[in-house]
Parts: structure tokens; sequence; C-alpha cells
């Protein structure tokens, strides 16, 4: 399994544009091909920032999913409403039996 975090740091005026267009992605990205979860979540303790959390079947899917009109859609969505970013983070797992 794959799993990619990021997160984006709003700008005040347009969180609520940003939010819209985060949860749209999510839904989106959710009915792909071996996404099998898609996450948005607003941070406790700052609340403009949005964190992503989202889980793939494999690097195939992820690279997919990037390529999709809709995610390039989203990126270019947030250009000049977002202060920053910490990048997107991939990371290769499997799961651990208890």
């Amino acid at each position: 399994m794959i799993l990619v975090t990021g997160s984006i740091l709003a700008r005040e005026d347009s969180f609520d544009a940003v939010l819209r267009s985060c949860i749209e992605h999510v839904e989106r990205s959710r009915k792909e091909p071996g996404c099998i979860s898609h996450d948005v979540h607003v941070d406790c303790q700052n609340p403009m920032r949005l964190f992503f959390f989202e889980q793939w079947a494999d690097e195939a899917a992820l690279r997919t999913h990037f390529a999709v009109e809709g995610s390039k859609a989203f990126v270019k969505s947030l250009k000049g409403r977002i202060v920053e970013t910490s990048g997107t983070k991939i990371y290769r797992t499997e799961e651990i039996a208890r």
C-alpha cells in the first residue's frame, strides 16, 4: 500500500474556497481505481491548515491519480489561495498483523 500525506495553509480570505476545492478533490479521488481512502482534515491547532491523508493500492494507481486532469486542476486552483504547503510525502507501507 502507498500512503500519501501533505498539508496546505490557506490564506484566511480564501479558506472557504480552498476547503470547497479540497472536498471536491477528495470526493472525486475516492472514485478512482486503486484509491483505498482519501481524506482532508482541518488542523485543530491551526484552523487555516488542511491536512491530507491518502491510501492507494499501489504506485501505479497513485501515478494515475496525479495524472488525472482533475488532480492537476485542483493543484492549479490553490495558486494564490494558500500561504504554504508541506509538500507531498509518499510512503510505501505494509500492514503489521497483531
